[in-house]
């Protein structure tokens, strides 16, 4: 959060907020309403973890009036932007802080999953912890359901604490119809249209791993989270799969079972 676009005085002592989520690198966020921001419940303990605390809630509030030097001011300017992000992160797990963040996520602000299977699907921001200054900030798919580093530079220097560890699984319970369908899809490697023997024996492993736990989520009427495009199998009864454990050279099958 040390990266920021400077601007004139004029620019965000009336407006700091506006000023603060237009700025460049700052697209993450978004804009916390002035009555959760007045409300000193909301801001409970985090005059311990802020400082100059109230003259940094003072000049995001828009009320700050202190005449003082370049030097003070830039150290009153670093601690409103830390503040703004910790309230952030307790914003956005709130009835209205959800909303605004749904509509950021709905058109993709925090941009669209490299993985190719996922299909562009939109990602949400995430901490990997909530103490600040410990960890940036990630981008989860909850197709995939993993996680990714920002492309730009700027977004990948944000704290990830400004938005906490729990707001990405806080929305898909606020909005259990936007959890998505999980992907399947996988890349299976090839050489010359023949399947690596290795690679292909843990594949199948692992899918018949996965059809198990399936069925047996289906006995006990938990929703699995996966299309419906293999019913034959959830259908059959439940056997243990035995892995026979690919050989450790790189082989291909050549469709007849001998490797090639």
């Amino acid at each position: 959060m040390d990266d920021f676009v400077s601007e004139s005085d004029s620019d965000y002592t009336s407006y700091w907020r506006d000023w603060f989520i237009s700025s460049r690198g700052n697209e993450y966020f978004c804009e916390i309403d002035e009555d959760y921001l007045t409300d000193r419940f909301n801001l409970t303990g985090l005059n311990a973890e802020v400082q100059y605390y109230q003259y940094a809630l003072d000049l995001v509030t828009d009320v700050f009036d202190l005449d003082c030097e370049d030097d003070m001011r830039e150290t009153i300017e670093k601690s409103a932007r830390h503040l703004y992000g910790l309230v952030h992160a307790r914003y956005i797990v709130t009835t209205r802080g959800l909303q605004k963040m749904l509509e950021k996520y709905k058109k993709a602000d925090f941009g669209k999953c490299p993985r190719v299977m996922c299909q562009s699907h939109p990602l949400l921001p995430m901490g990997l912890s909530d103490v600040p200054n410990l960890k940036p900030v990630k981008l989860y798919c909850a197709r995939c359901e993993d996680v990714y580093n920002p492309k730009s530079s700027r977004h990948a220097t944000i704290d990830g604490a400004y938005f906490g560890t729990s707001f990405h699984n806080v929305l898909f319970q606020v909005y259990p119809t936007l959890v998505p369908t999980k992907s399947i899809e996988r890349y299976v490697p090839r050489v010359y249209g023949f399947k690596v023997h290795a690679s292909a024996a843990l594949i199948r492993w692992q899918d018949q791993k996965r059809d198990e736990m399936r069925r047996r989520l289906r006995k006990m009427d938990v929703d699995v989270g996966f299309p419906d495009d293999t019913s034959d199998v959830l259908e059959e009864e439940d056997g243990d799969v035995q892995f026979e454990g690919a050989d450790t050279r790189v082989a291909v099958a050549d469709g007849t079972g001998r490797n090639v």
